[in-house]
């Protein structure tokens, strides 16, 4: 059995990739390593479509936990350098949500659509028993576009520049911050700055800007397995070397005091919001220069040459397998509960 996240790569090429349904030839870009979206191409167009699991925590405040779950399934489709257009959702939500905390939570859903031009299509919500926080649904997003402007986690070559936006671990620290306070072993100032990573995951905007500063050859998104994992995967996929020094690497306020509080490696834990991006020479600094337009810290931290593999500063990484935020999540959540069985 494999360990809470994504299931292990053996089980997936032993179980789910041998049996895909029908040989369809519309479809240009299958399930692949590395790759988090499909393409199907019609009349023409490239229809790109990504699906993921919707969460919602309570702990977030309703309309907030709705921005959120919005942001993480969007970013998918927004790096294949296609900008998402329509989404198809469906909760599955537990039977204690009641009307207003629904409203509130869809209104937040509804209005990050709304401020990234994404329309919900079709749908369907209801409440199951046996149904918990935070796992309370799945959706379904798609971008139409020309098959040329899309641009895949595998396409960077020798001579490209890296560049990251946001940098590692923003995701985790806001996260953990704002649903684990008083467990986490930081000053009030210190939760505060770490809550405010956040609003780090939301990545449609920089993905877009990105691609439309410069000649982007290949771009992913940090999640499970953070930026090392996340690398790894594009270094593999190119068939290239990809050399990254630390120091060049963008961090935001809070991540490094908030993983030191838990000892977990930023560089490792989910970082959805994180861009990974490698970008023709010529166009690096107009590509870090328009996401920090965006407000978000951004640098060129490394190239592409020949060979294989991630390094950083010299040395040779490692995927790092399972996420240590899963396990970090359960000793705050059995620490939290502690606190409250106490009272």
């Amino acid at each position: 059995m494999s360990d809470l996240g994504k299931i292990d790569r053996a089980v997936f090429d032993s179980v789910i990739y041998p049996e895909l349904g029908a040989d369809r030839e519309d479809v240009v870009l299958g399930p692949t390593h590395g790759i988090d979206f499909g393409v199907i191409d019609v009349g023409g167009e490239a229809l790109v479509t990504a699906t993921d699991p919707l969460s919602v925590l309570p702990d977030l405040g309703f309309e907030r936990a709705g921005r959120f779950a919005l942001d993480v399934v969007l970013a998918d489709v927004a790096v294949s350098g296609v900008p998402p257009t329509h989404l198809s959702v469906t909760f599955t939500l537990p039977p204690e949500m009641t009307d207003d905390e629904l409203a509130a939570m869809w209104h937040g859903f509804a209005g990050r659509a709304e401020e990234v031009g994404v329309t919900v299509v079709t749908g369907h919500t209801a409440r199951y028993s046996g149904v918990d926080y935070s796992w309370v649904g799945g959706a379904t997003v798609l971008g139409v576009g020309s098959h040329d402007d899309i641009v895949r986690p595998d396409g960077a070559r020798p001579g490209d520049k890296l560049v990251v936006g946001t940098g590692p671990g923003a995701e985790v620290t806001g996260l953990f911050a704002n649903l684990f306070p008083a467990q986490i072993g930081l000053s009030p100032e210190g939760i505060a700055t770490a809550q405010e990573r956040l609003a780090d995951t939301a990545l449609v905007e920089d993905a877009m800007a990105a691609t439309d500063a410069g000649n982007v050859t290949a771009m992913h998104d940090a999640t499970e397995g953070g930026i090392i994992g996340a690398f790894i995967e594009m270094a593999d996929g190119a068939n290239a070397r990809f050399d990254v020094d630390s120091n060049a690497m963008p961090v935001a306020d809070g991540v490094d005091a908030l993983c030191d509080a838990l000892d977990i490696d930023p560089w490792h834990v989910s970082s959805c919001g994180t861009l990974l991006a490698a970008v023709d020479p010529a166009d690096a600094a107009d590509v870090v220069g328009a996401l920090r337009d965006c407000g978000t810290p951004a640098a060129v931290v490394g190239e592409v040459t020949d060979g294989e593999g991630l390094y950083v500063d010299g040395t040779r990484q490692s995927h790092p397998g399972a996420d240590p935020s899963w396990e970090a999540f359960a000793r705050l959540q059995a620490a939290a509960d502690g606190d409250s069985d106490s009272e």
